[in-house]
């Protein structure tokens, strides 16, 4: 007989195999007395209130005070959420979690006063303040705070705006209800015979059946609803779009795109190169579709044939030990200190919450606090080969996280999240390269060669074209022409032929998809993405290609923490992001790995 598989409840997973957040709290006990602490602590803000613009010293004293709350607060939100992420029926910890964001709401109240009353304080005297010894390791925080004076408007405007900050998100919310709730995708019967519920997680899935029946049927059924709602959801972007329009302009700033890059201090022509250095690389995307029309023996290929495997895929097993093992030898290049803290983190130390349970938050994260470890949050499965990349990928993030908070103080040791993704998918190359050097079957090359074309793919070129749809549709509006339905659909079509090329078939609602993706409700976030994952490829390569020098310019981007702005940082480890060159050295490693894949099929 079969064995059956089931998920085992939380008591019965090893302690060994679970993450061990005594580092945080001892218990639920000690957890609870932290809790009091700090709720008994926002009153004490309240001291600093109109004492801020009166010396440096009382500017220090409230920063002090605000961080030693911030420290607490941060412990007391791992640790709720990460034990609400061990069972998520738990009604426990999802208790402490809403306790604690119910806390987190009043303590931002009572501290809100902060920001505007520095801000208030006249330029000439903060400056003079920030010469000040006691405020020298506050420097870099104050001046981020005073680039934003000319974007903050008189107490009473400021009390308007952020009175309507609940309707300031209702595109977003209503698009999520008919994204998620509302719309009925229907069923489609899989390669196997088995009827699956059409959904937005099931929907990538059916996309890379082997079968293009149930491809093109999941395709097709989900498109239909979009067409079916494709008035209300072209209404509810443009008024997410009018919403960004009108936030930039009441601040003061040129433009929606220049105001949501102004707090990561990015010049838009960043923005810009992104886009141009992929336009100058979309010819190896028109070989890569006409390789897969090739090798899958089609007659026309369509957005369903983009994502299915082109080879059959090896059969895997990994377990986690050996997983450990081969991230760390992929790792080597970093440095022995490096793999030694990581090594023990992934286990002895109990970094990671590793194997499935019931209950257990699907998916995988990392998140620690200062003075915690980095907690990994993972659902380990020895036969996908994703699970050992993905663990790297959230070591990457683990290991930013130790060495910002290893060498940095408390107000720098946080990154932004333009860097974060840096981090994680540099590790993600390291094992690639590693995986590809010890790859024993023509197969296994194959397959480690799609990966890595289909990380690139989708995190450079696909986000790139999002973020190309987002200035344009920015762009219209702030013209004065609305964004109606058809405007939106044929601006979208344009950038589809632009990037999937001539040869590439336009399914008719293949246009709907500008109106489905949730990040354009944050809009100007996705290039980042891109941006991250090239500045991870040029990393990787003079990592691998060079000597301590880069391998030391890297770690110490690492152990910078935010105390820099993001450019500045990734300039220091030897990526200009404000020049061509490091996008243009991910689309020339897009370009070796299509060269090799045709050669192999």
């Amino acid at each position: 007989m079969a064995k059956t598989s089931s998920i085992p409840p939380r008591s019965k997973v090893k302690i060994a195999d679970t993450w061990d957040l005594s580092k945080a709290f001892k218990d639920d006990a000690a957890w609870e007395k932290g809790y009091k602490k700090l709720e008994k602590m926002i009153d004490g803000f309240e001291q600093f209130r109109g004492t801020l613009g009166k010396s440096a010293k009382n500017i220090r004293a409230c920063f002090d005070y605000d961080q030693k709350f911030d420290v607490l607060a941060e412990n007391l939100g791992v640790y709720a959420y990460l034990k609400s992420a061990e069972d998520v029926a738990n009604s426990t910890y999802q208790g402490m979690v809403a306790r604690f964001t119910y806390l987190a709401t009043q303590a931002g109240e009572a501290a809100s006063f902060i920001a505007p009353e520095l801000q208030a304080i006249p330029e000439k005297k903060m400056r003079t303040f920030m010469e000040d010894a006691s405020l020298k390791p506050f420097r870099f925080s104050l001046e981020k705070l005073v680039r934003y004076r000319p974007h903050i408007l008189s107490e009473k405007e400021e009390r308007l705006l952020a009175m309507q900050g609940e309707v300031a998100g209702s595109a977003s919310r209503i698009f999520g209800q008919l994204n998620d709730a509302d719309l009925d995708f229907g069923y489609v019967t899989d390669e196997r015979g088995r009827k699956i519920e059409l959904s937005q997680s099931s929907f990538a899935s059916l996309l890379e059946s082997p079968e293009r029946r149930v491809r093109k049927q999941a395709f097709t059924k989900f498109y239909a609803q979009y067409e079916a709602h494709a008035n209300t959801l072209a209404a509810t972007l443009s008024s997410s779009v009018l919403q960004d329009i009108y936030g930039a302009r009441v601040r003061n700033h040129p433009s929606a795109r220049e105001a949501a890059l102004f707090g990561d201090n990015v010049p838009v022509a960043v923005y810009d190169s992104l886009i141009e250095a992929v336009h100058d690389n979309l010819d190896t995307v028109y070989r890569y579709l006409a390789l897969r029309k090739r090798v899958l023996k089609l007659r026309s290929i369509h957005a369903y044939d983009t994502r299915n495997p082109l080879v059959k895929q090896a059969r895997v097993n990994i377990p986690y030990e050996k997983a450990v093992d081969t991230i760390c030898t992929a790792l080597k290049p970093l440095g022995a200190e490096y793999v030694k803290t990581l090594r023990s983190g992934l286990l002895k130390d109990r970094w990671v919450d590793r194997y499935e349970n019931q209950g257990k938050r699907s998916g995988a994260f990392s998140y620690g606090a200062y003075g915690t470890p980095p907690y990994i949050l993972m659902n380990y499965k020895s036969d996908v080969l994703d699970s050992m990349f993905t663990l790297a990928h959230e070591a990457g993030h683990s290991m930013h996280t130790h060495y910002s908070a290893k060498k940095q103080p408390y107000q720098y040791a946080h990154y932004t999240i333009f860097v974060a993704e840096v981090a994680s998918t540099f590790n993600e190359q390291l094992l690639g390269r590693h995986m590809m050097a010890q790859a024993k079957s023509k197969q296994q090359r194959i397959q480690l060669i799609c990966k890595e074309i289909d990380e690139i793919r989708g995190t450079i070129i696909r986000q790139t074209m999002f973020a190309e749809y987002e200035k344009i549709i920015h762009a219209i509006a702030e013209q004065g022409q609305p964004l109606t339905l058809d405007v939106i659909r044929a601006e979208y079509r344009k950038l589809i032929e632009l990037y999937f090329g001539p040869a590439f078939t336009i399914d008719e609602t293949l246009d709907l998809e500008g109106l489905r993706i949730p990040h354009f409700y944050s809009a100007f976030y996705v290039y980042k993405y891109a941006t991250g994952l090239s500045a991870a490829i040029a990393l990787s390569r003079m990592v691998l290609g060079g000597g301590a020098k880069e391998r030391d310019r890297y770690l110490s981007f690492l152990q910078s923490g935010g105390s820099k702005f993001p450019l500045d940082l990734l300039r220091d480890a030897g990526v200009d992001l404000e020049q061509p060159d490091a996008v243009a050295a991910a689309m020339a490693r897009f370009k070796e790995l299509v060269d090799e894949l045709e050669a192999l099929v």
